[in-house]
């Protein structure tokens, strides 16, 4: 039986992006993930502790185990207080890029998960919530 368990990243250079991200696989490897499932947690970590310090400077990213009814999973909050998404429907989209990368980021994350919310206020930040089950 796994414990409970929640674990904050503070985000604030590219050494914490790395930490944040083998975090999120030991704790995917600790309840039960397949090897490809950590690999998919992991790579959605990296992308939202990535952006946080490319978009942010600085932000958390929090890692829990979660339980449904009937299942397990993991969770991943990322959090900042940076500028905000503008236009979230167009992030969301393969493709679109504010820094001249390769526009996959968000749109892969949410493939990557199960569960993906998403909430930023121009000026406040973004939260975003993802989940994977077992």
């Amino acid at each position: 039986m796994v414990k409970p368990y929640s674990q904050l990243i503070e985000i604030n250079d590219e050494l914490d992006v790395v930490r944040a991200t083998m975090e999120a696989r030991r704790l995917a490897r600790l309840i039960g993930f397949k090897e490809t499932e950590q690999y998919q947690i992991s790579t959605a970590t990296s992308e939202l502790a990535t952006n946080i310090y490319r978009y942010a400077n600085k932000g958390k990213i929090i890692l829990r185990i979660i339980k449904g009814e009937i299942r397990r999973g993991i969770e991943v909050i990322a959090e900042d207080q940076g500028p905000g998404i503008k236009d979230i429907q167009r992030a969301l989209q393969e493709g679109f890029s504010t820094s001249k990368s390769l526009g996959i980021g968000l749109p892969g994350v949410k493939r990557l998960m199960d569960d993906f919310d998403i909430k930023s206020e121009n000026g406040k930040g973004t939260r975003i919530t993802v989940r994977k089950w077992v």
